[in-house]
């Protein structure tokens, strides 16, 4: 219970992929949809790099709260031997 509590109150840290432009079959729909299809693959394009610093953000969010949580159970160790 005390768990779940804990889990419910933690902010939640996430990182959405984008979703990935959809490219027709046919050359046809290519060209006829050129300028949708292109301003798709664009914004993924940016979404992408949006994504890709999500996650170097969240690492490095990460790596401090582990550090943190290495060096508090650090302390509750001294403090229980």
């Amino acid at each position: 219970m005390l768990i779940t509590v804990l889990v419910a109150a933690c902010p939640v840290h996430a990182c959405t992929p984008p979703e990935r432009p959809f490219l027709p079959a046919s050359r046809e729909d290519m060209r006829a949809y050129a300028d949708l299809i292109r301003g798709d693959f664009e914004a993924y394009i940016a979404a992408v790099q949006d994504y890709f610093r999500c996650l170097d953000n969240e690492r490095a969010r990460a790596s401090i709260e582990a550090r943190e949580v290495s060096e508090e159970y650090g302390r509750f160790l001294d403090a229980v031997e």
